[in-house]
């Protein structure tokens, strides 16, 4: 069975989404349409603006789901998933993937979230740290014992954890987690605590955002980051999209539960091969590819 992954945060580079603005017609007009949705010319930040410009949030999350949801449009027919997943914010990509949002929809609620994200993380001084070579369960013991805000926020790879939260309370994991055995549990250079109760204003905001916009059935199953599993109902589709900012991205579940039900190739769409990467450590069997393009 074919998976299709979608890339989030942190993949984005100048230059993205030129070949498929320069080569490809259909290209053209979706990212003209953005362009439009957005209010600015987000293709010129892609395309040929400075890195710093591509970093800043509200910039960035628009730019990767263009990227990916662009390339997934012009495969065509090509493009036949039996399950797709998104990291993150790839999640919105993935839901256009299998029809679920439009693409119109799915760009809206993506700036929606970043403006959101922006706002909540100039609300307090937080951030995210990574954390290698330790058990997920010891990660999270050593953040309950923690004074202040800090948990595990993102299960990337087993060995591989990222823990979000007010910057002190981050720090003073760091030394524990290291003095616990961790390799190494550094800090990351994030403007914010994401999947973390400190996003509660944004997902507040986006809750409503998305309570107004049109879900439809899909069309092959999402493995979501709040639930793991697979789902097919719009209604809970939209109940795990609401739970996401605030819960952690369980990437490593929701991969082993692809592979439990069938997945055998994981095709990388978007931006980098950083899911790739992931997948291979999650599954040493799996097959893994980015997407081509005609």
């Amino acid at each position: 069975m074919n998976a299709y992954i979608f890339p989030g945060q942190g993949t984005q580079f100048v230059g993205m989404g030129l070949d498929l603005y320069e080569k490809y017609p259909l290209a053209q007009e979706l990212f003209e349409k953005a362009n439009d949705i957005l209010g600015f010319r987000i293709t010129d930040i892609m395309f040929e603006g400075e890195s710093e410009d591509l970093k800043q949030t509200k910039v960035t999350q628009p730019a990767i789901y263009l990227h990916s949801v662009i390339m997934s449009k012009v495969m065509g027919e090509a493009f036949k998933p039996d399950m797709v997943a998104g990291h993150s914010l790839g999640e919105f990509s993935a839901l256009v993937a299998n029809g679920t949002l439009t693409f119109e929809d799915g760009l809206k609620l993506v700036s929606k979230r970043a403006l959101a994200m922006q706002e909540a993380c100039e609300l307090q001084s937080s951030t995210m740290a990574a954390v290698l070579g330790l058990e997920d369960e010891v990660v999270e013991n050593i953040c309950k014992k923690i004074e202040g805000v800090v948990v595990a926020a993102n299960y990337n790879c087993p060995g591989q954890l990222v823990i979000s939260g007010e910057v002190t309370a981050v720090n003073i994991a760091c030394e524990k987690l290291k003095e616990a055995g961790a390799k190494r549990a550094l800090l990351l250079p994030v403007g914010g605590a994401f999947h973390s109760p400190l996003m509660e204003p944004a997902r507040e905001k986006l809750a409503a955002a998305i309570e107004n916009t049109t879900f439809s059935k899909p069309n092959c199953p999402i493995y979501q980051n709040v639930s793991t599993t697979a789902v097919k109902t719009a209604e809970e589709i939209k109940k795990n999209l609401i739970s996401q900012l605030t819960a952690p991205v369980k990437w490593t579940q929701s991969v082993q539960n692809m592979v439990a039900d069938g997945a055998i190739l994981f095709t990388e769409v978007g931006p980098g091969k950083v899911l790739q990467g992931l997948v291979k450590k999650i599954n040493k069997e799996s097959e893994t590819a980015s997407a081509m393009l005609a």
